[in-house]
């Protein structure tokens, strides 16, 4: 059984002590739920959060009042260092459940059941309910046993260093990736935006209105959840998108529209006597964009592609939110696993700092040796 536990201050003893003050919960669980069925009798404020981690820091620095989550994971989050007070007994919400798509992998719901049965008859089932769920402090041999101390930046390091890499390398991978195909559509359409057809010129027009019209993250998991769910409802069957694949082709797209404009601009701000001279002379367009126009027209676009290629690197931190394990959702499960949020965003802060100034010197120098 799940049982909704509320942590509040010290100052807190009953649901009637909530007057006026302001509760957090998960959106979408038990908790969310039963305290907004309750908020206009104890007359309190309900906060939704995505997320534990964020919940719980919220709560440290007093921009809410209390909490109200599941025991287990409040017992695990006393376990790790937090500071938290249960003086309200829970709030029984249903059963605990293993979820799996119905219909789909009956043998995985066998090999479950059979392993958790083997674990209670084991008695192991208990020990790994002391061991991660105890909220009693740590004996001095149980502190012993940990290898590293993660209350530390060096620790958080020195213990995460590797999944950190991993999360660096799919960042840095998603950002090439997609900002060279960027550049592709980027060029394509901010060419077409200056083309003497009228009907290319909408066409240009209609793509970056739309694609910079939508947040980023919505393009995203409209591409990664959307679109398989649209399919399945037309065929009935179940056609997912890689969350790499969903990421590049979201940041692709919003990379291209803004490069397009870039495309543009600076074609635009190469004075238009130059066009008419040449084709004056009788050069054709075409001749004159690729001789004349261009070769300017880059000189001016340089910067600012030195510019869309560090938003785009930023950006990959947005398209986490479907999931992809890059270098900020990295650093988000750690957090979920330790709650050591200062520290922790500390070292991502630093490292993306890091890796957008060596990127952004070695595109100047680039950009330097082009001109």
């Amino acid at each position: 059984v799940i049982v909704s536990t509320t942590f509040f201050d010290s100052n807190v003893k009953s649901y009637q002590d909530l007057k006026g003050k302001t509760v957090g919960a998960k959106n979408g669980t038990a908790s969310y739920t039963w305290l907004s069925d309750h908020a206009d009798k104890y007359n309190y404020h309900v906060k939704a959060f995505d997320e534990a981690s964020t919940m719980y820091d919220s709560m440290n620095s007093g921009s809410i009042d209390a909490l109200m989550d599941d025991e287990a994971v409040l017992a695990y989050a006393i376990n790790q260092g937090r500071k938290f007070e249960t003086p309200i007994k829970g709030e029984k919400s249903g059963d605990i459940g293993f979820a799996v798509k119905k219909g789909a992998n009956p043998e995985l719901i066998k090999m479950f059941n059979n392993g958790l049965a083997s674990l209670k008859k084991s008695g192991e089932y208990d020990k790994l309910v002391k061991k991660y769920l105890s909220t009693a402090s740590t004996s001095s041999n149980d502190k012993a046993a940990k290898p590293v101390d993660e209350s530390t930046i060096l620790g958080l390091i020195s213990n995460n260093y590797k999944q950190l890499l991993s999360g660096i390398g799919t960042t840095l991978s998603l950002t090439l990736i997609s900002f060279a195909i960027a550049m592709v559509i980027g060029i394509i359409f901010g060419m077409m935006s200056v083309s003497p057809s009228n009907t290319l010129r909408t066409i240009s027009m209609i793509f970056v209105d739309i694609v910079r019209g939508i947040p980023l993250m919505i393009v995203a998991a409209f591409i990664f959840w959307g679109i398989p769910n649209l399919i399945e409802s037309i065929t009935g069957h179940q056609s997912p998108i890689n969350d790499f694949v969903a990421a590049t082709i979201a940041l692709s797209l919003n990379g291209g529209a803004y490069i397009a404009e870039i495309v543009r601009g600076g074609i635009e701000a190469v004075p238009s006597g130059q066009m008419e001279a040449s084709r004056s002379l009788g050069i054709s367009y075409g001749k004159t964009m690729q001789k004349v126009i261009l070769p300017q027209a880059v000189r001016l676009m340089l910067p600012n592609f030195i510019n869309q290629f560090v938003i785009s690197l930023k950006d990959t931190t947005i398209v986490s939110a479907i999931g992809l394990v890059e270098l900020f959702q990295t650093g988000k499960i750690i957090i979920a696993r330790n709650y050591q949020s200062f520290r922790m965003y500390a070292i991502l802060a630093i490292m993306y700092l890091v890796i957008i100034t060596l990127l952004t010197r070695l595109a100047k120098r680039l950009e330097k040796r082009l001109k």
